[in-house]
């Protein structure tokens, strides 16, 4: 009889985890969310004999996806730029990692919750950024699948097409976390809407891309990696436009120059620091009112003078019509099953039935293109019609 190569837990070392538990239970806040509230779709039998706990083993599936390797090569902000310093979605999501393991250290929450939804909250994203992200959306509304949200689409990847479409089987509180992150809205304070359910999670993902409803965390973990996003990439965002001339360092507003600094490093301390003052032993995550009116001012300059900048923008209508392109290519390979097509030679491939069942051709391609990495995505295009 050969071996099995299944994980077979040792339950000795169960103890190990126990004892990890009860030293949340005598050192985590009371607003935290400790590792026995971790709730999974599905029972696994090792996980609950084993000695890692469940937020911990979420953070280890995140990345050993195959959605989280295709960070590498996914745009934050500034597309189609050869500049190795620049900041690409990788970066990005390690960098809400620590900065918001760092609050949650000070205020007492559970930093292994915190990291699992750090890395995974953008990896919906699709290939050249917020503006891929609007073209793919009005696509899809288009051909009446709703919205899209990277948020949404980040839950969907990895829980019904990761490990060809059986998911990854992660907690709740991972999944709420990475779907309320929305790093776009100005918040100056968060407090969680506690006790969802699998069923509560479902029922957010369809409003979200029928009505682009606001949605708030479950956790105090989510809220911290919420607020985090915002001060992960606004600096950064800033020092990146700078290096490119899109911006000068002194065409920053002065009022959230005196109250943040004028650097990257100067905001996210004055930022972190604010929130752990503000926030320590609160059932919510907050600025001061001062704090937050500065860095809302520094969001709408960044929105006007480096995001709808036109030198961002010259791509734009190229990358468009090469999204229309490929969803209506791929779009029409489905319904002829014409199996040479990337789309079933790369993303349906072995993949269950449970998911091809479940999913319109529509959603598919929706699936599929948001996915791609940039470059992936421009060697599906026509040669002649890619942006040089």
């Amino acid at each position: 009889m050969e071996k099995s190569d299944k994980y077979q837990p040792d339950p000795s070392l169960n103890r190990i985890a126990r004892a990890l538990d009860q030293r949340e239970r005598d050192n985590l806040s009371a607003m935290a969310t400790i590792n026995t509230a971790g709730t999974r779709r599905r029972i696994e039998p090792a996980l609950e004999f084993g000695y890692r706990q469940p937020f911990s083993v979420d953070t280890d599936r995140l990345l050993h996806s195959l959605a989280y390797t295709r960070y590498i090569d996914k745009t934050q902000v500034f597309y189609l730029i050869e500049n190795d310093h620049i900041t690409h979605r990788v970066l990005h999501v390690q960098l809400v990692s620590k900065i918001a393991r760092t609050i949650g250290r000070f205020l007492r929450l559970n930093e292994d919750l915190i990291e699992a939804i750090a890395l995974g909250h953008d990896i919906g994203h699709t290939p050249f950024g917020h503006d891929g992200e609007k073209i793919l959306s009005n696509l899809c509304q288009v051909h009446n699948i709703g919205h899209f949200h990277h948020s949404v689409q980040s839950v969907q990847f990895l829980d019904r097409v990761e490990r060809k479409g059986k998911g990854w089987n992660l907690c709740l509180q991972t999944l709420d976390g990475i779907m309320c992150h929305d790093g776009e809205i100005h918040n100056m304070r968060l407090a969680p809407q506690r006790d969802k359910t699998f069923d509560d999670l479902e029922n957010e993902m369809q409003a979200k891309k029928d009505t682009q409803v606001p949605l708030i965390p479950m956790t105090m973990e989510g809220c911290v990696v919420r607020m985090t996003d915002t001060i992960a990439y606004i600096g950064r965002d800033i020092e990146d436009a700078i290096r490119l001339g899109i911006i000068d360092r002194s065409d920053l507003p002065v009022q959230s120059v005196e109250r943040l600094g004028r650097t990257n490093g100067t905001i996210v301390f004055n930022l972190v620091s604010d929130i752990i003052a503000n926030s320590s032993d609160k059932p919510y995550i907050t600025f001061s009112q001062e704090v937050s009116d500065a860095l809302h001012l520094l969001k709408r300059f960044n929105l006007e003078r480096i995001y709808m900048n036109p030198a961002m923008k010259k791509h734009l209508g190229t990358i468009e019509e090469l999204f229309r392109i490929l969803f209506e290519q791929y779009l029409a390979d489905l319904e002829k099953e014409n199996r040479s097509s990337a789309v079933f030679s790369q993303f349906l491939k072995d993949m269950s039935s449970e998911y091809i069942n479940r999913h319109s051709h529509q959603e598919i391609v929706r699936d599929f293109i948001s996915g791609m990495t940039d470059q992936y995505f421009l060697r599906q295009c026509p040669e002649a019609l890619r942006p040089k």
